[in-house]
């Protein structure tokens, strides 16, 4: 036991000569919890996951012997998080609408029995390690939760429980030790969020993470276990994207972090999520999603934690053989807890103020995503994708400029696409993908062979056609050859028949890769049929009249996944609407 010797915001000086660096303490009469971040003699110094206001020097604190770990177990799917993993439920019940400091509740159930299946294969006697799955848990309608042996642990088995109701306090077997020590097992165990959890070998096995959304998916495409970052200013979109990918990719589980974002919004996700119906099993979304919250009001030290919370959260789904996507909203806001608690401990800033080890520490953060061999032999990933809020929309920003760095796939959001009402408001000329050959593999073998060739056709239309309107908003569009004016209509199609997707939209709402597809060959084909035309002295003009053009903007709402049969039926036609008038011109051109 010590006390209190100096208070400055989150971080306390106490005197506790036994702890450790990265141990958590508990502080004062209210019983704040931080962790321990540095030592000297016999003070050590933590941050405070909770307001210090009404601390007081003299007061006792004590060290609890463990690092900031989390609960891993049944109960995880479906509850609302805080940044150190209380669930808030539960904190509400005890100290209602305004969250008292220093309350204490157990992060998973511990009232609740669930019912547990041995794994038949398992036998007293044989050798458990770290990772094996002794049995399962229906947690959900959707999710079966295998319960691990943990990480660390390995012996020889004593004996596993029988089918039947269990809660979290009930050993569900025992195992002996190398040391010929005893060990029991339950339903769930603990992990600290600043350790990896530990794997057998990465997996370089391709298959790219199917969003449903048209500008992600066929042009700037991510892989399962992939890094991706989607920077924006306020107002370009970044929630409801995010919003889409969790509704609609096809991973697993899904886990939203909201770190440091404005209390109004995350209350939208908080109350929005809930009410989605998952469109691939058609249960409650919830069933295979669970929410980490820590708002912009609440302590920044917890802030700071929650990434790592929600990291290791999906790293635990990743070792039952799950693919999981992780949402970070966002970034900047965890980067700022970093600058905030340096200038407390007098370290020297660099860019804008933040702390030298800003890039070392988002490379170590996006770095546990990935696809891998898991302890029991399966295999899981975790898509890793991070929000970053670029203050006035300035990529060159610290944040945003270290995760470019680091992340393969870099969804770039316009605030002048939003405001025109283009969503999502993904910049085309911004954006990036590292993951093009890679995904080029699985298309080819999926969906068609061409999908590099398309995109990349479709994106130098769209690059030249930025190069045209900035032409035509210096003289007018009267200063451009009809191949140019045709070029910059075709460009117009591909973004409006394309792109642009609304969230709305009960049949364009989601796109699988085949539909995805279909339009991108059928508008291109468009673009080539007049561009013949253009060149036997068609006028753009003529064929910017055509019916088909407007016909084929409203495809992408009139054809479901599903039933591309009809959709396929018009693409084939295409060349028949060209007919007339390439007989017309050809005959000109040979008089």
């Amino acid at each position: 036991m010590g006390k209190i010797l100096e208070i400055n915001g989150p971080l306390v000086k106490l005197e506790l000569p036994s702890t450790v660096i990265g141990e958590q303490v508990r502080v004062g009469r209210l019983g704040l919890v931080g962790e321990v971040i540095g030592r000297d003699g016999d003070t050590a110094l933590a941050q405070l996951y909770e307001d210090t206001a009404g601390l007081r020097p003299g007061e006792q604190a004590e060290g609890l012997g463990w690092p900031l770990s989390v609960e891993l177990g049944p109960g995880l799917l479906g509850a609302i998080f805080d940044g150190v993993q209380r669930p808030l439920h539960a904190v509400w019940e005890k100290s209602g609408d305004r969250m008292a400091r220093g309350v204490a509740v157990p992060s998973l159930p511990r009232d609740r029995a669930w019912r547990f299946v041995p794994d038949p294969a398992r036998r007293p006697g044989e050798t458990l390690a770290g990772g094996d799955v002794l049995g399962t848990v229906q947690e959900t309608e959707s999710i079966a939760h295998r319960i691990l042996v943990p990480p660390l642990a390995r012996g020889e088995l004593l004996e596993l429980a029988p089918e039947g109701e269990y809660t979290l306090d009930q050993a569900i077997g025992r195992i002996r030790l190398s040391d010929g020590g005893i060990d029991k097992l339950y339903l769930f165990h603990r992990w600290p969020v600043r350790t990896p959890r530990p794997f057998r070998r990465r997996d370089h096995a391709v298959q790219p993470l199917i969003t449903g959304q048209r500008i992600l998916d066929t042009f700037y495409p991510l892989l399962k276990g992939g890094k991706a970052a989607i920077p924006g200013p306020f107002g370009a979109g970044k929630t409801m994207l995010q919003q889409q990918i969790a509704r609609w990719c096809n991973a697993e589980i899904v886990i939203y972090v909201g770190c440091g974002e404005r209390g109004n919004e995350l209350t939208d996700v908080l109350e929005f999520m809930p009410e989605l119906k998952d469109p691939h099993t058609g249960r409650p979304l919830m069933e295979r999603t669970l929410l980490v919250a820590n708002t912009s009001n609440m302590p920044v030290v917890a802030r700071e934690a929650s990434v790592y919370v929600g990291m290791t959260l999906a790293e635990y789904f990743r070792d039952q053989g799950y693919d999981v996507v992780m949402v970070a909203d966002s970034t900047s806001r965890w980067a700022e807890a970093l600058r905030e608690v340096a200038g407390r401990l007098g370290q020297m800033p660099v860019e804008e103020g933040y702390p030298a080890y800003l890039g070392s520490r988002l490379a170590a953060f996006y770095e546990r995503a990935g696809r891998v061999e898991t302890l029991a032999g399966g295999h899981g990933s975790v898509t890793l994708i991070g929000a970053v809020s670029p203050p006035g929309g300035d990529f060159s920003e610290p944040v945003t400029s270290h995760t470019k760095e680091i992340i393969q796939t870099f969804w770039a959001l316009s605030k002048e696409l939003a405001d025109a009402r283009h969503y999502p408001s993904v910049d085309w000329l911004e954006s990036f993908s590292g993951y093009v050959p890679s995904a080029a593999k699985w298309w080819a073998e999926n969906v068609d062979p061409d999908w590099e060739t398309a995109r990349a056709q479709a994106l130098d239309l769209l690059a030249e056609s930025e190069e045209l309107q900035r032409i035509v908003n210096l003289v007018g569009v009267e200063a451009l050859s009809s191949e140019q004016r045709w070029t910059l209509e075709a460009a117009g199609l591909i973004k409006e028949g394309l792109l642009q997707q609304a969230a709305t939209d009960e049949i364009d709402s989601f796109a699988s890769p085949e539909k995805q597809y279909a339009l991108l060959a059928a508008l291109l084909e468009i673009h080539r049929q007049g561009m013949k035309l253009v060149k036997l002295g068609a006028p753009a003009r003529r064929l910017i009249q055509m019916p088909l053009l407007a016909q084929a903007r409203r495809w992408k709402s009139q054809h479901k996944s599903d039933d591309l049969a009809r959709l396929r039926k018009k693409i084939a036609a295409i060349p028949a609407e060209f007919e007339e008038l390439l007989r017309e011109y050809a005959q000109s051109s040979t008089r």
